[in-house]
């Protein structure tokens, strides 16, 4: 980088070092699965993160959502791979969703550990169809309405 000095008509070099590196600063591997989960639950079309039966046993007792539900992450040096197990909504086109989940913990997690995100890999697991439940009662509803008339 360079800058021109006007008075004297001079270039100086100016020499900036930027550190990307955590020295001795270890990330948990909980807290990458826990960033990851809150930029899954903002993407729209995912109903819900698929974990596993242990999971779900301490969501109970604890009274707390787990954030890292559904999320495996292995940190290795300044890398990360993240892998997402999700149920979508029914209707909702899952490559646009898959390719959202994977920009957004990209970035996120990028952005706030500092890591390099090499890979994150979305598994969806189910279909929420509750939804669609509901819009066939509604529908169903009103054709009975139409035919008492």
């Amino acid at each position: 980088m360079s800058e021109e000095n006007q008075e004297n008509g001079e270039v100086v070099e100016l020499e900036e070092e930027i550190k990307t590196e955590n020295d001795g600063i270890q990330i948990s591997n909980d807290v990458v699965a826990v960033i990851a989960g809150v930029a899954v639950s903002e993407v729209s079309g995912v109903a819900g993160m698929a974990g596993g039966f242990a999971g779900g046993i301490s969501e109970v007792f604890s009274g707390k959502k787990n954030l890292a539900k559904g999320i495996k992450v292995e940190v290795s040096g300044s890398q990360a791979k993240i892998d997402v197990n999700i149920i979508v909504e029914y209707g909702s086109r899952i490559p646009d969703v898959a390719f959202e989940i994977q920009n957004r913990v990209k970035k996120a997690v990028e952005s706030m550990t500092g890591l390099t995100v090499e890979e994150v890999n979305v598994h969806v697991q189910g279909v929420n169809t509750d939804r669609a439940k509901e819009e066939k009662q509604v529908e169903v509803s009103e054709e009975v309405e139409n035919e008492e008339e």
